[in-house]
């Protein structure tokens, strides 16, 4: 009887019976698929690995090498495939067991200060984050799938979701059993957050202060302005537990976007790669910008991105606004926006007064479409 694969060696096994390859080509496709999101071959174990399989008898070179320089190529033998197919039925039938390094982490977290576990949960929040863009990423350049690789990548954007969720959760938790006084933007004006959904409303919003990254295009298939997101959330919450430790918190407020094109119709009919955008998240009035600057260093020793060096402190007097809080899709709001912009305004004397702002009260990666809370706010002056 054939010793039992690990995850490594099957991953490996599989992609030669798929078709015979050499180590590099292997570490590319691996790379290529986004399979280490979901597996631990790092280049140097790839070569370790086949060495392992040649040894047990699993795969063998295709021939000798044209030259010292060229790659060996290596195939499974017939034992290999064999062990492969019985490998993958196991698999298939078999619950994966939970063994979250995080659980040993949270049994252990009595022993450390609690600011260092809310730090800890809020880094891990960032990882995450990070590592399922990375992965949509990877589907996204690689559509259409064949179904058994659609199936692969939901399995990892499900498990990562999960995963983020579990620890956006036992963060907020956590922080609240500690919590200080904190500042909330939505209590703090709540005539701003908390708007109708059955009609426009006029509200004069003030000075407020955001940390904000600039973009260009559509926002549903822009890797840019995922990255922009990925960037404010990152910065948001390292200011958050950096603010903490000096005696003030706050609860990071939710995603707002300022939209603009050159022609504004190009809204009503959704050319979405005509759009300009500014995506922003709320900044208390004592976060300074050295605060912003220490933030973006601490995410980019991560992951530096072009989103995180184009980020900036933004200051907004929007004044008189109108606004209205829209339940449904996002490509939903056309009509809205068409009776705001020709009924509503022209019958009470208004003109444009600034960019299209849009608050995003929903988690839309947990929420229903038809159930996403979003509120539409215009800056307006007299006509």
């Amino acid at each position: 009887m054939t010793a039992a694969l690990t995850e490594g060696e099957l991953t490996v096994l599989g992609l030669l019976v798929e078709r015979p390859r050499h180590g590099y080509e292997l570490e590319r496709v691996v790379e290529e698929r986004g399979m280490r999101a979901w597996t631990a071959l790092g280049f140097s174990s790839i070569y370790y690995v086949l060495d392992k399989l040649a040894g047990r008898g699993l795969i063998e070179p295709t021939g000798a090498p044209a030259s010292k320089k060229a790659r060996v190529v290596f195939r499974p033998t017939a034992e290999g495939v064999d062990a492969c197919a019985a490998a993958t039925r196991d698999a298939l039938a078999a619950p994966t067991p939970l063994r979250g390094r995080v659980l040993i982490a949270m049994a252990n977290s009595p022993g450390l200060p609690d600011a260092e576990v809310a730090a800890g949960l809020a880094q891990r929040l960032e990882a995450l984050r990070e590592r399922l863009a990375e992965v949509r990423a990877a589907r996204a350049a690689q559509e259409p799938l064949p179904a058994a690789a659609a199936a692969i990548f939901d399995y990892s954007e499900a498990m990562l979701t999960t995963d983020l969720s579990w620890t956006e959760t036992t963060l907020a938790a956590f922080t609240e059993e500690t919590a200080m006084p904190k500042y909330d933007v939505k209590k703090a004006h709540k005539e701003l957050y908390a708007p109708s959904a059955k009609a426009f409303t006029v509200v004069e919003v003030p000075e407020l202060h955001y940390i904000a990254i600039d973009g260009h295009g559509d926002p549903n298939t822009s890797s840019a302005y995922a990255d922009a997101v990925e960037a404010l959330y990152g910065v948001a919450y390292t200011l958050k537990f950096a603010s903490k430790a000096l005696g003030e918190d706050f609860v990071v407020g939710p995603m707002e976007g300022l939209w603009r094109a050159d022609d504004p119709a190009a809204f009503l009919a959704r050319r979405k790669d005509e759009w300009e955008w500014t995506m922003m998240i709320n900044r208390p009035d004592w976060i300074t910008e050295d605060m912003v600057h220490a933030a973006v260093d601490r995410v980019a020793q991560r992951r530096r991105t072009d989103a995180l060096d184009a980020l900036r402190m933004l200051t907004l007097d929007e004044g008189a606004c109108v606004q209205i809080l829209h339940i449904g899709s996002y490509d939903d709001e056309t009509p809205t926006l068409e009776r705001l912009h020709r009924e509503y305004m022209p019958e009470h004397g208004l003109a444009f007064n600034g960019d299209h702002h849009e608050i995003y009260l929903s988690d839309a990666r947990r929420t229903a479409p038809a159930k996403l809370r979003t509120i539409l706010r215009q800056p307006v002056k007299a006509a």
